[in-house]
């Protein structure tokens, strides 16, 4: 009857959501939800990446040629380097040819560009008063400016560095709208050496975090059910073992990165003030820790490939 039929079917549907979302007894009540946060995580991180694309473009030559005119006026910021992509490894955007890069250990080089432009030799008026006059205009100029951080150093008055100098080296930071300037200005002298640094980069779009927070979620509970299927599906047969293992080694190498790079990054926005947070995945260690992450999903992957040949037991649902 069709009552019947309805009501078997809601049944069903309830014992593979219930069968699907728990996990079965032993070590896989530790590492599924393990393993179904760090999915969320990553799933997030990689929401929070694409809703990157829809920053605008890094200041070109005309933006950035204005601002610094703004800001620094009198000083040779001409030669304007801008950047080929909004993210770039090495100075260069992502490519295929890059991949071995990310993966073999210099992951951590992906990173947001930036426009930047530089002045060279002794600076013409103190270091303090450039900093002053562009905290003026660009606060005249509708621009957010920070408290500058002023570091003291020591430089070099000859090649064998036989005369050390007493020097501060001033970083002012200011934001308006998207768009970031960090300024770096030095009171060395040096004829070859950089007294002022610019650079203009975006914050992250609006966008990001809704994404990265609904991309969490989301990730989060489809981990919970895949491998909470896989468990009840692999309890008490011959290749639980093997799977056990397999994403046991998934949940370790994922999760290893994240432990080592939260309080890194903790500690780095603590010590150093920043308009704007560092981007979802590098407090996941990603792509530093990338060869890690690949190494993972081959085992995550093994184990969901073993885990969906266990044959069903008594032609139910998954265990």
């Amino acid at each position: 009857m069709p009552g019947t039929n309805t009501s078997a079917a809601r049944s069903s549907g309830r014992l593979l959501l219930r069968r699907l979302g728990r996990p079965s007894r032993g070590a896989a009540v530790v590492w599924v939800p393990l393993a179904a946060i760090v999915c969320g995580l990553f799933t997030g991180a990689l929401a929070s990446r694409a809703a990157w694309e829809t920053s605008r473009a890094q200041p070109d030559r005309a933006e950035a040629s204005s601002i610094l005119t703004t800001a620094f006026p009198g000083h040779d910021l001409d030669e304007i380097d801008v950047p080929p992509a909004l993210f770039v490894v090495y100075g260069h955007a992502l490519r295929l040819g890059t991949v071995k890069t990310l993966v073999l250990g210099d992951g951590g080089e992906y990173q947001e560009s930036a426009t930047g432009a530089a002045a060279l030799g002794a600076p013409p008026v103190p270091a303090e008063q450039i900093v002053a006059v562009a905290r003026e205009r660009l606060t005249g100029a509708g621009w957010r400016v920070y408290d500058p951080q002023v570091t003291e150093g020591m430089s070099c008055g000859d090649k064998i560095c036989a005369t050390p100098l007493a020097i501060t080296n001033t970083t002012l930071i200011a934001r308006r709208g998207d768009t970031i300037l960090n300024a770096s200005i030095s009171s060395q002298t040096a004829a070859e050496a950089t007294y002022l640094a610019v650079e203009l980069h975006r914050a992250p779009p609006p966008l990001v975090v809704p994404a990265g927070v609904l991309g969490t979620l989301l990730g989060t509970v489809a981990g919970w059910w895949v491998f909470g299927w896989v468990s009840r599906r692999t309890a008490g047969r011959r290749r639980g073992s093997a799977v056990s293992v397999l994403l046991g080694v998934a949940v370790v190498l994922w999760w290893l990165p994240v432990l080592l790079a939260v309080p890194s990054l903790v500690r780095h926005h603590r010590g150093e003030f920043h308009p704007a947070r560092h981007p979802y995945w590098e407090w996941l260690g990603q792509p530093a820790a990338s060869l890690l992450f690949l190494v993972g999903a081959v085992c995550a992957l093994l184990g969901l490939g073993l885990a969906a040949r266990t044959p069903l037991r008594d032609g139910g649902a998954g265990g």
